[in-house]
């Protein structure tokens, strides 16, 4: 590999490691409005010009910005809505679209979520939401070397 090569995948490196960690700045940006209840914030954080998803654990599919936003709304201004926090959370870029896989932790246990994000006007929108809960965890693999 020449030095020009190298320097060249360094750049693209750099490029793909701003735009995940801006891919997860917007997805923080998520959970940050959804446990202090900003509906406000919530609504920016959802795309505008790209149809929008969204499959709360028990809830059936809900399609379009209105009815997406109205069931946050109905969550964030509930008393009882559970506080949430968000762990191994990771950034997968494809192009103008990135998808972010994480935990959620809440009162009520763990779930799995996938929030997918577009492009709009420079910055990372999300247009899809799905946590389902967690009910078993793959067992630990032994330590290297180690028998049963």
């Amino acid at each position: 590999m020449t030095d020009g090569e190298a320097r060249a995948l360094e750049h693209i490196g750099a490029i793909t490691e701003t735009e995940a960690d801006a891919l997860l700045a917007a997805n923080l940006e998520f959970y940050r409005a959804f446990t202090t209840h900003d509906v406000a914030a919530m609504e920016h954080v959802w795309a505008v010009e790209t149809p929008v998803l969204c499959l709360h654990p028990g809830w059936e599919l809900l399609r379009g910005r209105e009815a997406v936003l109205e069931s946050w709304r109905q969550i964030l201004s509930n008393p009882e809505a559970p506080h949430v926090v968000v762990h191994e959370d990771q950034a997968f870029l494809f192009g103008e679209v990135g998808i972010v896989t994480c935990e959620e932790e809440l009162d009520g246990g763990s779930l799995a979520a996938t929030n997918m994000f577009v492009k709009e006007q420079g910055l990372w929108r999300l247009v899809h939401h799905q946590a389902s809960p967690i009910l078993s965890r793959r067992a630990e693999a032994p330590p290297p070397g180690r028998l049963h």
